[in-house]
């Protein structure tokens, strides 16, 4: 029988506790690779436990790589004390090498609430469609219209379908249009920001300007003159999660028309708001100056390779005949798969469970990180969170010790824009995705341990 103590009076869950003993006690050698457990049934005699807790001990345990179970043997020890010195904070067991990692990095699309089956009927779908007989460099007529009904069902956004122009995704529309301004420009982005949207700007050739962002968002006074556009995630700041306020919009776009710039809008995640409605696009403010981007990446998957773009005529026009120059453009499958769901209304059935998966999923991380006295910043939306730390050495320290214990996460230093010209404050940028609901479940135990006893 393993060593086992369980603090009945504890706020923490049984199951948890158990599962502490046991990764402890497979850490430091007193449980050896190839010992075997006792049954649940049997430990949970032992003590005095449901069997419930002690099955999910156990699946918690297999699920990180410590144990597995052999059919008809029993459940085993497979992790070992680790030789040498060792990332984790004292106190802190380490993860043995080859372990499966739980990766709260943010980013990644849920793909736990995909139903698979409607993805097979419109990937049919769209193959039932007849191939190309020629390029076509704007988008797929069927994505244009289903996109058009997306932008104003859910964010209020109307136009023509002509309107939209079909994109690779984020990154490579912004590298499109930098590819369309003059060498040597500047543009501002945000710091802390997107990091792909800044590098497919340098990529062009382009100067990226860092410029400062605070609760309310990026800065407009903050803006260095002499920019020609400025990229920007107004409906739910990268990476620190808050929303840009209407007064800060109407600035925005006001300067924008004042000096001549591009708004470049990153709607990467606008549909998943959980506490009022979102605030309207900047493009329906200001349709002259701004360029709305879209993905299906973080609502559906990057297999798609698939996103939306609508801009001003003359921007359009410039990205059409530079496609039809060059030859490129985005391939018209993934365009076809997201119509066919729009059409058949799964697209909209899923963006339901996955507001309400995703809600649920925030307030878990949530709750588990105040009763642990980690404070939470960033709004009631998209799929991560900010978890404030004391300055950059508390940042790294956590995020080596995280990854001592198996867990993938994520600091506010890799987004910065500009070497240390907008230093911000330090902390972990928490996604809640990726991982499947029982592992996010299981690591929030460990992260918080790993919060409270890093120094």
């Amino acid at each position: 029988m393993p060593p086992v103590v369980l603090d009945r009076a504890a706020g923490r869950p049984l199951a948890v506790q158990l599962a502490d003993s046991l990764r402890t006690a497979a850490a430091g050698g007193v449980l050896r690779p190839g010992d075997r457990l006792p049954s649940t049934r049997e430990l949970a005699a032992a003590l005095r436990v449901s069997r419930t807790v002690t099955a999910a001990a156990y699946d918690q345990l297999v699920a990180e790589g410590w144990a597995a179970g052999r059919r008809g043997a029993g459940t085993f020890v497979v992790g070992a004390a680790p030789a040498g010195p060792v990332a984790a904070a004292p106190g802190l067991p380490v993860r043995p090498a080859g372990a499966p990692v739980v990766d709260l990095r943010a980013g990644s699309p849920c793909l736990e609430v995909l139903d698979r089956a409607a993805w097979r009927r419109a990937w049919r779908a769209a193959g039932d469609l007849s191939p190309d007989a020629g390029p076509e460099p704007a988008a797929d007529p069927s994505f244009q219209a289903a996109v058009t009904g997306h932008l104003l069902r859910h964010r209020g956004l109307p136009v023509e379908s002509s309107g939209v122009l079909a994109t690779g995704g984020t990154s490579a529309a912004v590298g499109e249009i930098a590819r369309l301004l003059p060498p040597g420009s500047r543009v501002g982005v945000e710091d802390p920001g997107y990091q792909r949207a800044a590098g497919a700007l340098r990529a062009a050739g382009v100067e990226v300007v860092p410029c400062p962002v605070d609760d309310d968002g990026l800065v407009v006074d903050a803006v260095p003159e002499g920019v020609v556009a400025v990229y920007c995630t107004p409906a739910h700041q990268w990476p620190l999660g808050r929303r840009m306020p209407a007064a800060r919009r109407l600035a925005l776009v006001a300067r924008a028309r004042a000096e001549g710039w591009w708004v470049l809008e990153d709607d990467y995640d606008g549909e998943l708001r959980y506490d009022v409605a979102p605030l309207p696009l900047l493009a329906a403010l200001a349709p002259d100056v701004v360029v709305h981007l879209g993905t299906s990446g973080k609502v559906l998957s990057p297999t798609l390779g698939t996103g939306w773009l609508v801009a001003p005529p003359d921007l359009r026009a410039g990205l059409v005949a530079a496609r039809t120059a060059t030859g490129t453009r985005p391939a018209r499958a993934g365009q076809r798969v997201l119509a066919a769901l729009a059409t058949s209304g799964d697209l909209a059935r899923h963006l339901r469970r996955l507001r309400r998966e995703l809600a649920e999923r925030r307030g878990l991380v949530v709750g588990e990180l105040a009763r642990a006295g980690s404070r939470v910043t960033g709004d009631p939306a998209g799929a991560h969170v900010v978890v404030p730390l004391d300055g950059r050495a508390a940042e790294e320290a956590v995020v080596a010790a995280a990854a001592g214990r198996g867990l993938a996460v994520d600091g506010l230093a890799r987004h910065r824009t500009g070497p240390g010209r907008h230093d911000p404050a330090a902390g972990l940028v928490l996604g809640f995705a990726a991982p499947a609901r029982a592992e996010l479940a299981g690591a929030l135990p460990v992260l918080t341990e790993v919060l409270r006893t890093t120094p």
